[in-house]
């Protein structure tokens, strides 16, 4: 009882402030949380992949925009063959289920994969392309899944879009400036908090250009135990970090 009021008091001080329109998260600590209550690894990623729908519920509630959720970077292809195997079977049953969710509807979500998508095995491929055919028209919020997801790759990828205009004559070599690359990245959304569970404080290769100078925020929890009020606590810790910039910009 003592939680859920400090809960909703929380969350009536941060919709008083400015709310950040794209929260990306490192949904980190799946593992660890079924090693702790001794499941096998997969049922830590079903619970994290029940968490994803929770945490994209409280978005709607809270009016932010656009949500990035890193669901397999492209470091996760060096695990074996087994766990790979279980995940991809998962995420694609995730994404036909996205596909159907009423709430996915109701809310008008649109769903994009950002990541190398020819990586991935063609089942998984046939339920991104589903999702994101069944969304695409929706314009109220956004779902970004990052699976076969690396920044590095994905700014090798655009510079490279940028040097084929060139060479085909569509560009000049001196117009070649930061907005042509934003523009030709997975998403060129500015991100303005990422959140990282599991205890490890580090952006593992996860939105690199989007997030540059921007507030990363390191939960001490593992992703199934992540709560509304962690969320809330982020986007609180967030805004008090714009004040004192703004701040300091008014001093």
């Amino acid at each position: 009882m003592i939680r859920k009021i400090y809960e909703l008091l929380l969350e009536r001080e941060v919709k008083k402030k400015r709310l950040p329109n794209h929260i990306a998260i490192i949904m980190d600590g799946n593992r660890r949380y079924a090693r702790k209550r001794g499941l096998p690894p997969q049922m830590g990623h079903f619970f994290g992949s029940k968490k994803a729908e929770k945490v994209l519920e409280w978005c709607y509630e809270l009016g932010i925009k656009t949500l990035t959720v890193f669901a397999f970077s492209t470091e996760n292809f060096k695990r074996n063959e087994e766990e790979k195997r279980n995940l991809f079977q998962l995420i694609r049953r995730e994404l036909f289920r996205l596909a159907e969710d009423k709430r996915i509807h109701r809310n008008r979500v649109k769903v994009r994969i950002i990541g190398k998508k020819e990586l991935l095995p063609k089942y998984v491929l046939e339920a991104a392309s589903f999702v994101e055919k069944r969304t695409k028209e929706y314009d109220n919020f956004r779902l970004n899944i990052a699976i076969a997801y690396g920044a590095r790759q994905e700014i090798a990828e655009a510079v490279r879009k940028v040097l084929e205009k060139v060479l085909n004559g569509e560009v000049k070599a001196e117009e070649i400036d930061l907005k042509m690359i934003e523009e030709n990245l997975y998403e060129n959304m500015p991100v303005d908090i990422i959140i990282r569970t599991g205890k490890e404080m580090r952006l593992s290769n996860f939105l690199i250009w989007q997030s540059a100078s921007k507030y990363a925020y390191f939960c001490d929890v593992y992703w199934p135990e992540f709560r509304r009020i962690d969320l809330l606590r982020a986007i609180r810790s967030w805004q008090k970090r714009v004040e004192r910039w703004l701040d300091g910009r008014q001093a």
